[in-house]
């Protein structure tokens, strides 16, 4: 098992990397009265008993949600509250988020403001939730204008990352955290390479290559985190590819994208944008469109109208002064934030509904 810790004075906290780490939550369920796990139907289905072992002495409950980004909301967040309060619990509780990324934004958020603050713990279930989501401390819900519009910066206790729950993933779950990895990619040069020279290992889910790769991009997100907690500043380079792709999940209602290939489309069109203010070389951008589309998604959006998507970014959190806030990829190890007009990123998709987002 590798440690990892994200250094953050008294708010720090250790994310473990290994296999089967259900037996070593011990060590953070010291002083705990009740536990609360949160998770939902296809975990529940996919992983019987996973804590049978660490939480058979302790009392403790199980809150099994439906699946889906559409549990991102104000109902679900008075339901599990409802069930929180039922179970009697107290300040000295604490909650285990069980699932993939909307698990841990829902659990986290519900932690934060349930008795002003109870203690909480991710084990994140997806190869997206494992590299990105379950680190860091952003929690959050959607509402109709936007993703993750209401939230709060909540650092956990810890962060259990087994994977070997991987392995029971359904593929395109599995293919959606690409999105993320290749994102780390576009942040670290040398990621980049391993993942292109590694791109069949990790396909396979080769589990000696997932902890290298895993245990990277939480180093990585961990310095950032460690440096800009409440993002300022530098942990912004963490968006690459949001500012779009948030959009596209809105406008599709969430049915359309998982978050990693909405995350995979807007770093495609980000790099398209880059190329069209002449701040990237071709050749980079080339490899940054090859690895995209080595993972199969189409980046075509004739099913959408891309006219609609600048209104929607304009409701991103990381907008200020009624302009469009992008992270550009501009060379290997460099990245550009750029704010646009809403009339310029309307041109700019314009051009996308009439065929123009194609890379060549």
């Amino acid at each position: 098992m590798e440690t990892i810790t994200v250094e953050l004075n008294q708010n720090s906290y250790n994310i473990y990397v290994g296999q089967h780490l259900a037996k070593n939550l011990a060590s953070d369920l010291v002083d705990v009265d009740k536990i609360f796990v949160l998770t939902d139907a296809k975990i529940n289905k996919s992983q019987p008993g996973y804590f049978e072992q660490a939480l058979q002495s302790m009392e403790h409950k199980i809150h099994i949600i439906a699946p889906g980004e559409s549990m991102k909301s104000f109902n679900s967040v008075a339901e599990i509250i409802e069930a929180m309060t039922l179970f009697a619990m107290t300040r000295k509780s604490l909650l285990i988020a069980f699932g993939g990324g909307v698990i841990g934004d829902l659990g986290g958020f519900c932690a934060s403001i349930y008795m002003r603050g109870i203690r909480y713990i991710q084990v994140p279930t997806t190869l997206l939730a494992q590299i990105d989501s379950s680190v860091g401390g952003k929690t959050g819900i959607n509402t109709e204008f936007g993703k993750n519009i209401v939230g709060s910066f909540y650092q956990p206790q810890a962060v259990y990352i087994d994977i070997s729950l991987l392995r029971s993933l359904p593929a395109r779950e599995y293919c959606s955290g690409l999105g993320e990895i290749i994102k780390y990619g576009l942040i670290e040069a040398w990621l980049l390479d391993y993942i292109i020279n590694n791109y069949h290992e990790i396909c396979e889910c080769d589990l000696a290559t997932m902890t290298f790769l895993i245990s990277a991009c939480c180093r990585i997100k961990a310095k950032i985190v460690s440096e800009d907690e409440t993002e300022t500043g530098l942990r912004k380079i963490l968006n690459i590819g949001h500012t779009f792709g948030h959009a596209l999940e809105v406008a599709t209602g969430y049915k359309c994208y998982l978050h990693g290939e909405a995350v995979l489309l807007g770093m495609y069109y980000e790099t398209l944008l880059a190329k069209a203010l002449r701040v990237i070389s071709d050749d980079y951008a080339e490899e940054i469109f090859a690895i995209i589309k080595r993972t199969k998604i189409d980046p075509s959006l004739t099913h959408l109208d891309c006219k609609m998507l600048p209104k929607l970014m304009l409701g991103d959190k990381k907008n200020s002064g009624g302009m469009i806030s992008f992270i550009l990829p501009i060379a290997r190890d460099r990245y550009l934030e750029r704010q646009f007009p809403l009339i310029e990123i309307g041109e700019f998709c314009a051009n996308l509904s009439q065929g123009g987002g194609k890379s060549g």
